[in-house]
């Protein structure tokens, strides 16, 4: 499979981002955001004439950046076949998900008192709620991913942000494997809010224990879609 020929084009919007000294690192920031978003899906094929054309960077710099998403497993080379974006394993998920519940819970478990950055955080929310009302489901994706990072950056740590960044852009592939985004992401509106409410109360332990229990339920519903797409593929093998 090949990324869609309306994706590439969309990079275009991004070049302003990425001057020919840019380093690698800067253009994998902007492939990685646009995973995160929801853009890149997971087996898809990435070009590197297209990619490079588009953001105005050499093969060599574009080759550096993709070998760094590989090294996030983000993306995955295969010899004589070209880069692909990784297709996301069950026990990918259980990991990323142990992780989230460390650092975000660790976030909001410090929260005293309302903090600073609460209409970010709200914003997200808000986005959120804007998306759902529209029918829009990839946008609701996204901005349950931002809502989520904006709660691991109440740790104050730039270096969790960063991490945090990484993590949900391969989440974000996680996401793909549910068959219909509107059943996942939409019935954790409403915990988005009750989460928001501890925080605005200054609830840091309140919010931690609704928390967990959304990163809990949140996993064993992919997990269970990973396991309905395994079995269908079996059924599916059977029957030829």
């Amino acid at each position: 499979m090949v990324i869609e020929d309306d994706v590439v084009p969309g990079l275009e919007a991004d070049r302003g981002l990425v001057t020919r000294k840019s380093t690698a690192e800067r253009v994998a920031g902007v492939l990685r955001k646009r995973i995160a978003e929801g853009f890149f899906l997971p087996g898809g094929r990435l070009s590197e004439q297209d990619i490079g054309n588009a953001l105005g960077v050499s093969r060599n710099t574009l080759r550096e950046a993709f070998r760094l998403l590989t090294h996030e497993r983000l993306l995955a080379h295969e010899l004589n076949r070209g880069v692909f974006v990784r297709i996301p394993s069950v026990e990918d998920v259980v990991d990323i998900y142990r992780v989230r519940k460390i650092i975000e819970c660790a976030a909001v478990r410090g929260v005293r008192a309302k903090p600073a950055t609460f209409a970010r955080i709200k914003e997200k929310v808000d986005i959120g709620d804007e998306a759902a009302r529209t029918g829009n489901w990839k946008d609701l994706g996204t901005a349950n991913v931002w809502f989520h990072q904006e709660l691991a950056a109440l740790s104050g740590s730039e270096r969790v942000n960063e991490l945090v960044g990484r993590l949900t852009a391969e989440l974000r592939l996680v996401f793909h494997i549910m068959a219909e985004p509107r059943r996942f992401h939409e019935r954790y509106l409403p915990r988005n809010h009750e989460i928001l409410d501890r925080i605005e109360a200054g609830d840091g332990p309140g919010a931690e224990q609704l928390l967990l229990k959304y990163l809990d339920d949140a996993e064993e519903q992919l997990v269970g879609a990973y396991a309905d797409r395994a079995e269908a593929a079996r059924a599916a093998s059977a029957a030829e």
